[in-house]
């Protein structure tokens, strides 16, 4: 006796076209319904489900077997497709049903811990835990077929402009990327460890001084931090280099992968090319480097309005030398009560914000938090500034101008969102260049690289390394697709003399630079191409295009918020004599 049936056909791919047909197909019982002659059962696979009949035509043995099926048996069923008399538009196989001649079980099953359907309302963790059970839903096969058909376009594309596919190394030495490393113990040196690679940024720009010219990689990395929604302890990356090339090629080569991409699997035409935005213009006008411009609220200054002004959130913001800066939510000032506006000078807390200043544009006044320090006439000219009209809620933020910005950045997608403007079927891609090349820390007084160490300043600013470091623009490059940066990159530095200027302003010891990064330098030294990439969070990418909330739903394994996988439970602790070989002690 055959152990499996081979099957002829996925459950979810036979049409009216199939009538009459004998077909074989394998699959798991969603559910099983008795109504005395008849035996309706669906059968499930990752293309979906088909309705299977046992009738009284079949012998009792098979009919009683029947009977026995419960929800996620795997079994094999033989029979013949015909035409639906109660049809279910609501499934794509609802027009026909297979009647069934034999069957064979392959395994039974106990009751699942969760339901297996898109709308079960089991809680995260479970979810993770029975992980393997929760992929069985159509959704999260859907999402995983639509992640390998993401990283296939990919492939394809870059392989058809010429780019070779290269892996890099896992276990790679320990190097500072903004983030902590996971580290590896070595047992054969010890005391030493290697690192899990934040990315293979080293190893690419290795291979373009190699001659590779061009190169990609679908490339897993590790960062050991904070988990949020779009964030996880191991990652994927469409990682991708290019020798002799500037900023405009490799922009080119990334819209033309974009357009193939959306035409593809979206079924959406995108005019090329993509908007370009300065750092210094998206934060002006959107207060976020990552600007959503599918709705308006853009910011408007009222440094010169106010300057004269004695209100003093507005004059001591000033004196400060600070920012005093505003959005105009068209239409909401009935929309949003006292305490709703209450709520969101809370929020902005988070930013740094001491308050917010509100106003709403009646049709006989105009009302305000501060209407006692501004008379109509005063009032008048701030409102002028936003264009305002009757019935608009004017949101206003006076303090340094980071806090100023990422305030009102958040407001203006966070009110977007409450009136319903984010329309996850609308794409809009664009490109935020010159970025600054170094961030400032109040704290420390001390400069940290805005992308990495590796980034080119613009060649016009490289004056302004010794004398004005924080005015050095990068030749750096995101793309963002509706508020969200889907992947980022640069022109690297291929000049070793310029590099160490690079790490002496970030204050980096000629024996830290020599221990961490001596290789590259060393590189270097051979003949270097000018070149530079871009990565794509591959895991953010298909979230979005999914119109998924979460990374986690389109990974096949994820870690929960506390970085465990609650399948295998890991991490764990190891015996003693494993760390003995590896020379390590487990301090308490």
């Amino acid at each position: 006796m055959d152990i499996i049936m081979k099957r002829t056909h996925m459950c979810g791919v036979l049409t009216e076209k199939n009538i009459d047909e004998n077909v074989v197909l394998n699959g798991w019982i969603q559910k099983r319904r008795n109504l005395g002659g008849l035996i309706f059962c669906d059968l499930r696979d990752k293309t979906g489900i088909v309705q299977i009949v046992f009738d009284d035509t079949i012998p009792e043995e098979l009919f009683q077997k029947a009977d026995s099926l419960r929800s996620e048996f795997v079994v094999g069923i033989k029979g013949t497709v015909k035409e639906r008399q109660a049809k279910n538009k609501e499934l794509t196989t609802g027009d026909i049903e297979v009647f069934a001649k034999e069957l064979m079980i392959y395994s039974e099953a106990e009751t699942p811990p969760i339901y297996i359907k898109d709308d079960d309302d089991a809680s995260e963790n479970l979810r993770l835990k029975y992980r393997y059970l929760d992929l069985r839903k159509g959704k999260m096969q859907r999402n995983l077929t639509f992640r390998h058909q993401i990283a296939k376009v990919a492939r394809d594309f870059f392989d058809s402009e010429g780019f070779t596919d290269v892996e890099t190394p896992i276990l790679c030495k320990p190097t500072p990327e903004g983030a902590r490393d996971y580290l590896v113990p070595s047992r054969v040196n010890p005391g030493a460890f290697y690192a899990l690679p934040q990315s293979p940024q080293l190893f690419k720009q290795l291979l373009m001084v190699s001659g590779t010219d061009r190169y990609y990689q679908i490339a897993k990395c590790f960062r050991d931090e904070d988990l949020r929604a779009d964030r996880q302890p191991e990652f994927t990356q469409i990682d991708l280099e290019m020798s002799f090339v500037d900023v405009d090629d490799v922009i080119e080569v990334q819209e033309r992968f974009l357009k193939k991409l959306f035409q593809e699997l979206m079924n959406t035409e995108i005019q090329l090319p993509l908007p370009r935005y300065s750092y210094q213009e998206a934060m002006e006008r959107f207060g976020s480097d990552k600007p959503d411009t599918r709705f308006g609220f853009e910011l408007k200054s009222l440094n010169e309005t106010i300057k004269d002004s004695e209100f003093p959130v507005f004059a001591n913001a000033l004196a400060a030398g600070g920012d005093v800066r505003g959005i105009n939510i068209e239409g909401a000032a009935e929309k949003f009560s006292r305490k709703d506006i209450d709520k969101l000078q809370e929020a902005i807390k988070h930013f740094g914000a001491k308050g917010l200043v509100w106003i709403k544009i009646g049709e006989t006044e105009t009302t305000s938090s501060a209407s006692k320090f501004f008379p109509p006439d005063k009032m008048k000219k701030i409102t002028d500034v936003f264009g305002g009209k009757t019935g608009d809620l004017i949101l206003i933020v006076a303090d340094k101008a980071k806090v100023v910005f990422d305030s009102l950045g958040f407001l203006r997608r966070d009110m977007a969102g409450k009136l319903g403007l984010l329309d996850d079927r609308r794409y809009e891609l664009l490109w935020v260049v010159d970025f600054p090349l170094f961030e400032y820390d109040d704290e420390t007084g001390e400069y940290s690289a805005m992308h990495h160490p590796f980034t080119s300043p613009r060649l016009e600013d490289l004056p302004k390394l010794d004398t004005a470091p924080g005015e050095v623009r990068a030749r750096a490059y995101d793309i963002v697709l509706n508020g969200v940066e889907l992947g980022g990159g640069s022109i690297r530095i291929h000049d070793s003399s310029l590099q160490r200027k690079m790490f002496q302003v970030l204050g980096l010891s000629e024996e830290t630079v020599k221990n961490k990064f001596g290789f590259l330098l060393e590189a270097f030294k051979y003949g270097t191409p000018p070149h530079g990439g871009l990565a794509y969070g591959l895991d953010r990418l298909v979230m979005l295009l999914a119109g998924e909330h979460s990374i986690r739903e389109v990974m096949a394994f994820p870690k929960n918020q506390a970085a465990m996988d609650l399948v295998s439970e890991a991490p764990t602790a190891v015996p003693d004599e494993q760390l003995d070989e590896l020379g390590i002690r487990v301090v308490e």
